[in-house]
Order: structure tokens, then C-alpha cells, then sequence
């Protein structure tokens, strides 16, 4: 639209005033939107809408709150419905029947509150006294409703609040067979098994426990928790005879379940067959870790042996790519997920194995008694740190059924956040510390959560950090001294030799310490970067790994453009890692952080 207080005459005018800045004028506030007339609502669409001061003016009118309308529902219903809950307080003051029969359902306000997932509609009629053991028309009772619809929250409070977890409805079908036939996600259904669910009870119609359900459903997300999660039994048979197995292994087409569970399957069906004795072992779980634990440690001696063989380079290189191909072909049939995250544990144990054979063997000969003791005394260090770091609890959070069931409630009961993410884990239903995290590796909240290492099988924590960092400068200090012990038997049995030359002719000398050696070198790359990113973010910037690359999704470090409200500055915080006091110049704080958390106004609590 064109303007006309700044048109082709006056343009030079208005941009002089542009150019030397003057503030354009203010703009008014927009009106506020008008506010809608209740006043010709009658008492059931007031309470459908919402309109409180309309309900009120008819009830203190006269109206019986108890009266249905021509479908047999209370205004107590039409509140649940919508989760009008400043209504359902005020009609549940006036008298209202909590348990008020109407519908054609013939179901209570806590059955539609439970069919619509409104928490809040729920929380208030609990409260008041509703009988969430009440079935409808259809046999069901509200937590069977909050299952069948993949309301989690009506789930985990009714649950809470005393009902079985494995309550059957009139059919038999219990809430953990509703959720595997109807919903594809993961909750509600790892929920009720966490709560204790039950996989093994069946329904009275067809005999189907909820693995049959989630089948029949070809649901892959509810077959994979219950197989992988619940431990659900593939061999309970239906009335027709037909187990979960069975039904699995019928299935044309295999790829929608999962490689977990077509392994699983695989596993489970090979285990009772006494043929194909090959296939078995492939599928047997010890004869699997066996190969993941000894792997490494048969590969790294098989290629010093193979750069030791008198062959031309060529050769050497060519055997080692095909070997490395077939360990690569073996790995992916044998090793799942789960063998595979402890693959790197495995390599770590097998180079340092191979370092103290190669150093007797080698360099403890050329080398005085006092550095051999000395390497020793380092590598008691690195396995000290190492096994604090690794089988040492990193701060896992623990809570007993009883915390379990009480935070529910007072997340649910609370008018505040309720189940938000940052503050509630729903894998393991408590309620989440201030810098704590679900590791999905291990299933289990840390406090402090720094990140998953696979190189010690663990994760790193509140109360393993120390020792990580420790394991960290103590490796860095073995594969240092690794080093230094090769360069002293090159020098004494393969002779200095100018440098660039140097390592082909120490090569050629030894070809196993020379594998050894560049072990070692990469080894101590890694770890060296490893150990100052650790260094920096914990004594510089006070933040774990994970609040590094997540802080852009915890509130308290968007309130503080992105830096860590924990640090305070790199020697305290140098004193709060380690604990070190400086002879009393420094005081480290010490902060129990399973249990910490933000007041309203940011501060630590």
C-alpha cells in the first residue's frame, strides 16, 4: 500500500529522517480480543466450553448438578470430557456423584477422563473418591481405556493409585495386551512392565498372551519391548495351539520386526533343535561372548605374525586385508547390539596383554630392573584407575516401587510440569536430578552423566569421573613408557639408524615390536586429545561431555547464553573435581548430585 506521508515529494525528506536515525513512532498494543458471550449458553454447553461463571450463575440458579440430559450423562461427564477441571471442582463441591453412570458406554467420568488422556480430569476425580475399578458397557475399567488409547500419564498415575497393573477386563484382556494391540509406541507398554506387569497371562476368548496381540497387530515397536525388555515368552500356546514362535517364523516377510529380534527368534529356535550343530553354536550366547572376548587379542597376534613372515610387503598387505575381511564377515554374524558395545573393552584388554608380553619379552632385557619396576608400578596405577572406572557405580539413581509410585503421584497431583522430560525419566520413572541422564546403553539414570565410554564398558558419572580421568593419564603414561622401551631395544639390538630411515629398518629388525610400538603411538594420540577435551571441559568451562553438546536443551544454560551455571572458575572448579584443598587456599564444594535440583529462581538446591 502506498504511503501518503512519505510520497515522491517528501521522500528525500523521510529518508534524511531514516538516514539520521529518528525512531519511527510507536506502535499501539492490539486491541484485545473481545470476550465471548455465555449468557445464552445453557448448562450443558457452558460446561463443554468451559464458560465457569455461566455453569456457576445456572447452578446457584437452582440446577441440580446431578441431572443427566436426554443421553443420560452429567454435566460431571461433560467436565471430565473436556478436562474442565476448575468446573469439576465446583460441580464435585455442589454434590456431584463421582460415580455417575451415563452413555451409551454407561461409563463414568473417570472412564471418559481415562478414554481422553486428560491427567488433570483424572487426578480430580481420583481424588474425590472415584472407583477406577468400575467397568464400563464394554467390560473395561479406566486404566484398560488409558492403555487401549497410549495415554501414559492416566496410565502411570491409576497405577500408581493402587491398580493392578495386570487387572483383567471382562474379556480377560489386560492393560499390557491392550497397549501391544493398539498403540506402536513404546509406551505405555515398557511402562506397565516396568510397574511389573506380567507377559504371561492370556485372554479368555482366544488364549493370546500380548506377544500373540502385538503379532497380530505387526507391531514391531510393542514385539520388540516385549521380547527384548519384558523377556516375553516366545513358547506359550493360544487356544488354536499356535505360539508367538510359530507365528513369527510364518511370517513371509522378516525385516519389519527388527534384526534384534529376527536374532532372537533365530536364537531361541535353534537352542531346542539338536541339528545343524554349526547354526546352534553360531546363536549359543557364551560361545558369542567367548568370540567377542578372545577376538582381539587372536587378531592382534595374528598380525604381528604376519608382518613378521619373510614375504614380500605386497603379500604381508594382501593377507592382512583378507584377514581383516573375514574378521569383518564373522563379526556381523555373530555379534548383536549388544556384544558389539563391549567389542572396544575388548580390544583395550587385549593391547595391554600384548604390551606386557612384548616388554618382557623385548625391552625388559636391554632395560635396567629399576625401569622394568617402575613400567610395572605405572600399570598398577592404569589397572587401578581402570577397574574403579569400570565396575565402580557411576551414580546410578535408584528408587524402590514405593519412591516410584510417590513420585508419580506428586508429578501428576502437581499443577506444575508433570511429566516433562527434564524432569521426570519415563524409562525409569523417577523424577530426574539436576545434570542427570538416561544412558540408553545401559538402561539406567546417572547423576552427573558424563558420557557412555566403551573402552571400560561403563558409564562415567559422579562418582567414577575422578577415576576416568585417572585411567586416562595413566594409560597415556604406559603407552609413553611403551614407546620409550622400544626406541631402547631398537637402539641396543637394531642400532640407531638416521630417522627417517629409522622406523623401516627397526621394521625389518623386529617386525612385532614395531606393530607394538605403533599400538602404542596411536594409542597415546587418542587418548592424549581425549584426556585434554576431558581436562578442559571439567577444570575451563565446569560442564560435563553431555552438557556440552546438549546445552542448548537444559534451561538453565539457555538462561545463561549457553555457559555453565556450575563453574566457578578453573582452580575451584579443579578443587570441586578432585577434591584438593592447596594447603587450604581452596574449598572444594561438595554437592551430593542424586539429589540435586533448581529452585524457581534458578538457584542450586
Amino acid at each position: 500500500m502506498y504511503d501518503s506521508t512519505c510520497g515522491a515529494a517528501a521522500s528525500g525528506q523521510c529518508g534524511k529522517a531514516q538516514r539520521e536515525g529518528d525512531a519511527p513512532p510507536p506502535r499501539e498494543p492490539p486491541p484485545p480480543p473481545p470476550e465471548r458471550d455465555y449468557s445464552g449458553f445453557d448448562i450443558v454447553k457452558a460446561t463443554q466450553y468451559g464458560a465457569f461463571a455461566r455453569v456457576k450463575e445456572l447452578v446457584e440458579a437452582g440446577w441440580d448438578v446431578n441431572q443427566p440430559d436426554h443421553e443420560t450423562v452429567t454435566l460431571l461427564h461433560w467436565a471430565a470430557i473436556n478436562n474442565r477441571r476448575e468446573i469439576m471442582e465446583y460441580l464435585l463441591e455442589k454434590g456431584a456423584k463421582v460415580d455417575a453412570i451415563g452413555g451409551e458406554l454407561q461409563s463414568t467420568p473417570l472412564h471418559w477422563a481415562a478414554r481422553q488422556g486428560h491427567l488433570e480430569a483424572a487426578v480430580v476425580l481420583v481424588r474425590a473418591g472415584a472407583d477406577a475399578a468400575l467397568r464400563d458397557a464394554e467390560g473395561c475399567a479406566g486404566l484398560h481405556l488409558a492403555a487401549q488409547f497410549g495415554h501414559t500419564a492416566v496410565v502411570a498415575y491409576l497405577v500408581a493409585r493402587g491398580q493392578a497393573p495386570d487387572a483383567p477386563d471382562a474379556a480377560g484382556m489386560t492393560p499390557l495386551m491392550w497397549a501391544a494391540w493398539k498403540v506402536s509406541a513404546v509406551d505405555p507398554l515398557r511402562l506397565l512392565l516396568t510397574l511389573g506387569a506380567s507377559t504371561n497371562p492370556a485372554d479368555r476368548s482366544h488364549g493370546n498372551t500380548a506377544l500373540h496381540w502385538a503379532i497380530l497387530a505387526r507391531n514391531a515397536t510393542a514385539i520388540s519391548t516385549l521380547i527384548l525388555y519384558g523377556n516375553a515368552s516366545l513358547d506359550i500356546p493360544n487356544l488354536r495351539g499356535v505360539t508367538p514362535l510359530a507365528m513369527l517364523q510364518s511370517t513371509a516377510d522378516s525385516m519389519w520386526i527388527g534384526s534384534k529380534v529376527s536374532d532372537k527368534i533365530k536364537e531361541h529356535a535353534l537352542a531346542s533343535s539338536r541339528k545343524n550343530f554349526l547354526r546352534r553354536l553360531s546363536y549359543d550366547k557364551k560361545f558369542r561372548w567367548w568370540c567377542v572376548a578372545l577376538m582381539p587379542f587372536v587378531a592382534f597376534y595374528l598380525t604381528g605374525l604376519a608382518l613378521e613372515m619373510s614375504a614380500p610387503l605386497l603379500v604381508k598387505l594382501f593377507l592382512l586385508v583378507c584377514f581383516y575381511a573375514l574378521l569383518h564377515f564373522v563379526s556381523n554374524v555373530l555379534f548383536d547390539e549388544d556384544l558389539k558395545n563391549i567389542f572396544p573393552l575388548s580390544v583395550y584388554l587385549a593391547t595391554k596383554v600384548w604390551f606386557y608380553i612384548t616388554w618382557a619379552a623385548f625391552v625388559a632385557p636391554v632395560v635396567s630392573a629399576g625401569s622394568s619396576l617402575a613400567f610395572a608400578a605405572c600399570s598398577l596405577l592404569l589397572w587401578y584407575s581402570f577397574l574403579r572406572s569400570w565396575r565402580s557405580d557411576p551414580g546410578v539413581i535408584c528408587a524402590s516401587r514405593d519412591d516410584k509410585f510417590r513420585t508419580i503421584i506428586e508429578l501428576s497431583e502437581s499443577r506444575g510440569g508433570g511429566f516433562e522430560p527434564a524432569r521426570f525419566c519415563s524409562a525409569c520413572l523417577l523424577r530426574r536430578p539436576l545434570r542427570s541422564k538416561h544412558c540408553s546403553v545401559c538402561n539406567r539414570c546417572v547423576a552427573k552423566f558424563d558420557h557412555h565410554c566403551p573402552w571400560v564398558g561403563n558409564c562415567i558419572g559422579a562418582n567414577n569421573h575422578r577415576y576416568f580421568i585417572g585411567f586416562l593419564a595413566s594409560l597415556l603414561v604406559m603407552c609413553g613408557w611403551m614407546l620409550w622401551g622400544g626406541v631402547q631395544y631398537f637402539a641396543a639390538r637394531c642400532g640407531d639408524g638416521a630417522w627417517p630411515a629409522a622406523p623401516l629398518a627397526w621394521a625389518r629388525c623386529n617386525a612385532w615390536l614395531a606393530w607394538v610400538m605403533l599400538n602404542a603411538a596411536f594409542h597415546l594420540f587418542w587418548v592424549t586429545v581425549l584426556t585434554c577435551c576431558q581436562l578442559y571441559l571439567v577444570v575451563c568451562l565446569g560442564m560435563t561431555t553431555n552438557e556440552q553438546l546438549n546445552r542448548g536443551r537444559y534451561r538453565h544454560f539457555q538462561a545463561r547464553g549457553g555457559r555453565s551455571p556450575f563453574t566457578r572458575g578453573p582452580l575451584n572448579n579443579c578443587a570441586d573435581f578432585f577434591g584438593c584443598r592447596l594447603c587450604g587456599l581452596l574449598t572444594p564444594r561438595v554437592r551430593d548430585w542424586r539429589a540435586a535440583g533448581l529452585a524457581d529462581d534458578g538457584q542450586l538446591v
